[in-house]
């Protein structure tokens, strides 16, 4: 690729985006009470010089403070896989909190159990708790298998997702040692070889070799690497991770959260998985924030049979805000009403037809380019074939081809996910909204290839 063509499309589609979008310039501009200028820091995770400013949203479109309205395939990062604002979440929101009364109180309301009963229909663990993002249920899932194994690691894949959990800041070391931090982490309260293993997605001899210390007290993983593109397990792969997980004593969390795209019950029932415990968050309230964990029928029984262990009060586990009444009435509706088994089956369709126009582009180019899809989540990457583990992920990534491409869509009316080239579907999404999406890209590709 002509990598000057490359860097002189870059700079005319940031000038259009500068051009188009004042007010959010402005509004960027003007943030100075903002650590980052924005409300959290990630939102300047962002191609071009200022993120745009959001005025609506509703179902599968947004709409910024310059007026422009976009088909939105980022979705919040998976927050609003559901769509943005869909009817039977706002409306349960509406009268939990205005017509009952009472978002929090420290009291459980009957819409948990009928949310614990639906993830368990989906997933298959039986027991689940709540928290409010999938950060904390990690983060207690961890604290768990620590107490109930007696052993003080986790091993992670190397360029995993996991939220901000400390265990999971970790990728492997081309020398051979034990780890190194990810590159980046921000005050790390120890070093991260303290507490963490690490191996290599879709290599069982590594995850072999860090399991033979007799130390590890869960493996977390994603069932398919997401946040440094999809990486998807070769066959046979992850049920030799629970094969070997259960010859070394350790448990097997599953981390669904934005693997939750591979349909109703995720990667876990789509592919016949056996975890101890199973965290899920962003997706499941609809975009109020909520998470939830999920424990075997055993491993509740061995915590709950510990007297030894704090579960109600001061123990690590559990939060004020975790399982409150506003935050569990928009999962119950979530899971009723918007992500169904019919509405996982379109978004899988839709997905495959959005797979079949990033294919077919890539081929007509003639580019060395991949295409890799979970479920209702596709994404295109540069390199063929696609990579396999998490560091030939970090490999491939070129960030200004990247904001090449999110520039280009972006200012003709498509959002991407902002941390690559991922695209996810809604319940609202529809055929057109797709076939936008392959025009463009095809466009963008006859630029860059000249």
């Amino acid at each position: 690729m002509d990598r000057a063509r490359l860097r002189h499309l870059l700079a005319r589609e940031s000038a259009e985006a500068e051009r188009c979008n004042p007010r959010s310039r402005d509004a960027y501009a003007r943030a100075a009470h903002l650590f980052g200028r924005v409300p959290m820091t990630w939102m300047n995770k962002t191609a071009g010089a200022f993120p745009r400013y959001l005025d609506s949203a509703r179902g599968a479109r947004v709409s910024d403070i310059d007026g422009h309205t976009y088909v939105d395939f980022c979705l919040g990062d998976t927050g609003a896989m559901a769509g943005h604002s869909p009817a039977p979440v706002a409306d349960a929101v509406q009268r939990r909190f205005s017509e009952l009364g009472g978002a929090t109180a420290m009291l459980p309301t009957e819409d948990a159990e009928w949310v614990g009963a639906d993830l368990t229909r989906r997933f298959g663990l039986p027991r689940w708790s709540f928290a409010l993002t999938a950060t904390d249920a990690n983060r207690w899932a961890v604290r768990l298998a620590r107490a109930v194994t007696g052993r003080p690691k986790i091993l992670v894949n190397s360029y995993c997702y996991h939220g901000s959990v400390d265990e999971s800041l970790i990728v492997t070391d081309p020398r051979g040692g034990p780890g190194l931090p990810r590159p980046g982490n921000v005050g790390a309260p120890c070093d991260v070889t303290l507490t963490s293993r690490v191996a290599e997605f879709n290599d069982l001899d590594d995850l072999e070799r860090a399991l033979a210390h007799g130390d590890v007290a869960a493996v977390l993983m994603e069932p398919a690497l997401t946040n440094i593109g999809i990486v998807l397990p070769d066959p046979g792969y992850l049920e030799g991770v629970r094969a070997l997980t259960r010859r070394h004593g350790t448990l097997l969390i599953n981390d669904e959260t934005h693997t939750f795209s591979a349909g109703p019950g995720g990667c876990t029932a789509a592919w016949g998985l056996e975890p101890d415990v199973l965290t899920i968050g962003k997706a499941i309230g609809g975009g109020i924030p909520t998470a939830a964990y999920g424990l075997s029928a055993e491993l509740a029984d061995r915590l709950l049979g510990r007297a030894d262990l704090d579960l109600v009060d001061m123990g690590g586990v559990g939060g004020t805000l975790a399982g409150n009444a506003l935050s569990v009435a928009a999962a119950r509706a979530t899971l009723e009403h918007v992500l169904t088994d019919a509405a996982f089956a379109r978004m899988d369709t839709l997905s495959a037809q959005f797979e079949a126009g990033v294919r077919a582009g890539v081929e007509a180019h003639g580019l060395s380019w991949s295409v890799s899809r979970l479920g209702a989540r596709t994404e295109y990457r540069f390199a063929d074939p696609a990579p396999r583990t998490g560091t030939e992920a970090e490999a491939a990534a070129d960030p200004e081809l990247e904001d090449f491409l999110h520039l280009f869509l972006a200012n003709r009316g498509i959002l991407l996910t902002p941390f690559h080239n991922m695209a996810l579907m809604c319940p609202d999404t529809t055929e057109e909204d797709v076939d936008l999406h392959t025009g463009l890209f095809a466009s963008a590709l006859a630029e860059l290839t000249g």
